[in-house]
């Protein structure tokens, strides 16, 4: 293609002449666009005072909306943290999927806060599992899973009563050989 023909801005009158004779490919164009043909509107032609600035509502209003709760790089999730007054009134009054105590409303609420309160107060689950009494097994079997604790994560009973755990094995496609001293595990 002649360099004519190319919309960028080139040399003119000897300059022109003096970068054909000097220029590896003549017919190579400087990459400066025109700024009358690519540029529209050109710069500077409309009124800064027209332009409105989009905003986007309420994620762009700073005022109730702090930077903690726009960072989303640094949402860690939150440490759940069961308290002892928790865990006696859970026991004691049960949780909204399982409730033990058939409580609506106000009456519901209260029975919760002096739950707490009983767990704070009177020395947490320990106090409160001595003063049931002979009731503790009605408590076990909210604590226990067919009278046994919960089992830690990746254990579970077969049918024929012994505990299975998972174990890890090498894999062997992706395993180097005997000679290399590493690893891989699947």
């Amino acid at each position: 293609m002649e360099i004519s023909k190319k919309h960028t801005l080139q040399s003119t009158g000897i300059y022109e002449r003096i970068r054909r004779a000097l220029a590896i490919d003549p017919n190579r164009s400087s990459g400066v666009p025109l700024n009358a043909t690519f540029r529209n509107p050109t710069p500077g032609a409309l009124d800064p005072l027209t332009y409105d600035d989009p905003v986007t509502i309420p994620a762009g209003d700073i005022a109730d909306n702090a930077y903690f709760r726009r960072d989303t790089r640094r949402a860690y999730p939150k440490l759940s943290v069961v308290s002892q007054s928790d865990v006696v009134s859970l026991l004691t009054v049960g949780s909204a999927a399982n409730p033990k105590v058939e409580l609506i409303g106000e009456a519901g609420e209260q029975a919760l806060v002096e739950a707490r309160a009983e767990g704070e107060k009177k020395g947490g689950l320990a106090a409160f599992l001595e003063n049931k009494g002979k009731a503790i097994e009605e408590v076990s079997k909210d604590v226990f899973v067919n009278g046994l604790p919960p089992t830690p994560a990746g254990e579970r009973i077969q049918a024929d009563g012994s505990w299975h755990v998972y174990k890890f094995k090498p894999n062997e496609d992706q395993a180097y050989g005997d000679g290399y001293p590493c690893r891989t595990f699947s």
